[in-house]
């Protein structure tokens, strides 16, 4: 039998310290091993109970939620839930910057606290600390922008060789002209899309469609979120539009994001595919059925394997495809399944993706 997922929770509130220790311990397979009430307490916890996961609020005093995720991802990466009061979906500011820090998931409590709705709450915490717990994370330096790596979460990474080395055989890619840029994430896909994003330049010559999983109510406070800090516009796709050079786009929620034979966007409220709506592989395989050639699909990090069978799609076509590599994803499956079908001509760090499609677009 498995050992309990140890957790360490840190909560100002004695009464919320109470409860969620009350919650998480009515789950056999999860142990609260220690309680912080601020982020520098917890600093000094880690260490010695070593926690497999941390859940913390994010208004405390000494040492915020923000300020300790940043450190914990410096020192001791490990999985971190934000549950609090002011991670709802109208907080967009709060979340995405704690993701951007390092933090894996949010947790809003109830306006109403932590006793409304008691089952519930429980049941969707525990299910989230036992997601987190089977992710490994890595030590995050913010003066470079790089991720590496975490000493006590040694993997096995594929080998790093140059980029041509992952070509699919059989094709020239040399002459590829892209016409449009699709790219898909899961979990850990706000900071990758930030990452990507941020380094395109204002007269970025193609359109961009971006699919994240994502939970309802966060979309749009993810699209003000990357448009903050973006040079280019982005925007939920409109029914019935045709996707404009140097713009970001995104499907609306619950809603597969496709085009129609004349390249227009359209959305369908067919069944989830791999378990997602709007899916990775149903917009993938809608970009490569139109652009052919001139489609380009990037798939970043992610739980499950949507995406695998669009980028397969769009590589079977002669599009270009791009997946991040083991050692720079949070969750190294939607690009790990689209690697073992053959379809990623390129594995790259999230911090070369950019640079290598800015150089193929000749920007």
């Amino acid at each position: 039998m498995l050992s309990p997922i140890k957790v360490l929770l840190v909560e100002d509130s004695p009464v919320a310290t109470i409860v969620l220790k009350r919650i998480l311990d009515s789950s056999p397979e999860i142990q609260v091993v220690g309680t912080a009430c601020n982020g520098l307490e917890a600093l000094e916890l880690i260490p010695k109970i070593q926690p497999e996961v941390i859940c913390t609020d994010l208004n405390m005093a000494q040492m915020n939620g923000l300020e300790f995720t940043q450190e914990v991802m410096k020192r001791y990466p490990l999985p971190i839930l934000i549950i609090s009061a002011s991670v709802q979906a109208k907080d967009t500011q709060n979340v995405f910057e704690l993701m951007k820090a390092g933090a894996l998931d949010v947790f809003p409590k109830p306006i109403g606290g932590l006793a409304s709705d008691y089952d519930r709450l429980a049941n969707e915490l525990i299910a989230k600390v036992k997601i987190l717990s089977g992710i490994k994370v890595f030590t995050r330096h913010q003066r470079l922008g790089l991720i590496e790596t975490g000493d006590r979460h040694p993997r096995q990474n594929l080998p790093q060789l140059p980029i041509q080395h992952y070509q699919l055989s059989n094709k020239n890619f040399s002459s590829q002209t892209i016409k449009l840029l699709a790219v898909g994430a899961s979990t850990g896909g706000p900071q990758a899309l930030h990452s990507i994003i941020s380094q395109f330049p204002a007269n970025l010559p193609v359109p961009v469609i971006c699919i994240q999983h994502i939970s309802e109510g966060f979309l749009q406070g993810l699209v003000d979120w990357l448009g903050f800090e973006s040079k280019l516009p982005i925007k939920i796709a409109r029914y019935g539009e045709f996707p404009q050079a140097g713009i970001v786009y995104f499907p609306p929620e619950k809603r597969h994001l496709e085009l129609d034979a004349q390249g227009r966007f359209i959305y369908s409220e067919a069944d989830a595919v791999e378990g997602h709506c709007p899916s990775v592989t149903v917009t993938f395989k809608s970009v490569a059925n139109f652009h052919g050639r001139g489609a380009a699909g990037v798939l970043l990090t992610g739980m499950g394997r949507d995406g695998a069978e669009g980028m397969l799609a769009i590589a079977r076509v002669g599009g270009l495809t791009i997946a991040e590599n083991e050692a720079s994803c949070v969750v190294f499956g939607m690009p790990k399944e689209a690697i073992a079908l053959g379809a990623a001509q390129h594995i790259l760090p999230v911090s070369a993706i950019a640079p290598l499609l800015l150089a193929k677009l000749k920007v």
